[in-house]
């Protein structure tokens, strides 16, 4: 069959001004001025895509400490190898953060800041020794943590209160010692052979599987009151997206009903567990979820500056 090129002349047209658009200039960015505010920086960004998210992310967590709801903030060590606990540490003071929970790799780089004010090995040097994962402090004061605090206490609450003992020179750096001074929710969750404190003879399974399970009932805990607050996961591709999957169910068939919340997945790309564990999942059951994706560095600092910005606006805010 032979075809040939179609006439379009009868083709149905419609105006542009009626016509449905997804951007619309009123959306559009504002050009930067110098020396304009924080707030001026924040209000000028496109209202379109991740600017949009961006604005109801900051939204959410200003309306949460109004409204006295917790904001709980899940960490992979990635956030303070960045060296972001000051952010994270100046949230917490001010009350915006009411709840933290790690890996056992943020607790390893929590300590190390703590008491040597330096993490971070270069892993391919030591492997050619052996020398990867064999300072001698890290382990001594995690394990001496536990063993101080007995078998009824989590490792979080554990390592944070042994770092307030201890003669550690940066206990203002380390986000479990700040928990612990102000007396809020800190866990961590581990998997054993994943972390370097495992490598050692003073190193106890059953011990370290009980202080970390004692965590995860806490932070279930926690997340049975996440009904119209906030619970973000930032740099943990694997364990506290499934923790905090377990926690949200558990919260469920206990008759927790969470509903009005919002959960927000932050880290450089976007993964499968925490897309569909932390944003999608949770969400239909009554929330809202996003993914901001960008490097932890920047787009940390600017989210807490602009809650902050937000939170003027909220008289009783805590």
């Amino acid at each position: 069959m032979q075809y040939q090129p179609i006439d379009l002349t009868n083709l149905r047209l419609l105006s542009l001004a009626d016509r449905k658009s997804k951007v619309s200039a009123s959306d559009f960015a504002q050009a930067p001025v110098a020396g304009q505010s924080f707030a001026q920086f924040v209000d000028g960004l496109p209202n379109i895509l991740f600017g949009q998210d961006f604005r109801a992310v900051v939204a959410a967590i200003a309306a949460a400490r109004c409204g006295r709801r917790p904001v709980i903030f899940g960490l992979g060590a990635h956030v303070i190898k960045c060296g972001l606990s000051p952010v994270l540490i100046g949230l917490m003071e001010r009350g915006i953060i009411t709840s933290i929970a790690m890996n056992g790799a943020g607790s390893i780089h929590d300590v190390e800041i703590a008491l040597a004010g330096q993490t971070s090995e270069d892993v391919a040097a030591g492997l050619k020794d052996g020398a990867f994962g064999m300072a001698r402090e890290t382990g001594e004061l995690i394990h001496q943590a536990m063993a101080d605090a007995g078998p009824d206490v989590g490792l979080g609450l554990a390592i944070g209160r042994r770092l307030l003992r201890v003669p550690a020179p940066n206990p203002h750096l380390c986000l479990l010692a700040t928990a612990a001074r102000l007396e809020i929710p800190a866990t961590v969750h581990v998997a054993l052979g994943t972390d370097i404190v495992h490598m050692r003879a003073g190193a106890g399974g059953a011990e370290i599987g009980q202080a970390s399970f004692t965590d995860f009932r806490l932070f279930t805990a926690v997340v049975t009151d996440l009904s119209g607050g906030v619970y973000l996961n930032a740099g943990s591709a694997v364990i506290l997206p499934e923790v905090f999957l377990k926690a949200f169910t558990i919260a469920q068939n206990l008759g927790a009903h969470l509903r009005d919340f919002t959960t927000v997945d932050l880290d450089m790309i976007s993964h499968y567990r925490p897309t569909v564990n932390v944003v999608r999942r949770p969400a239909a059951a009554g929330g809202r979820g996003f993914s901001l994706n960008g490097r932890h560095e920047i787009l940390l600092p600017l989210l807490a500056s602009a809650v902050l910005e937000k939170l003027e606006q909220c008289h009783d805010a805590v």
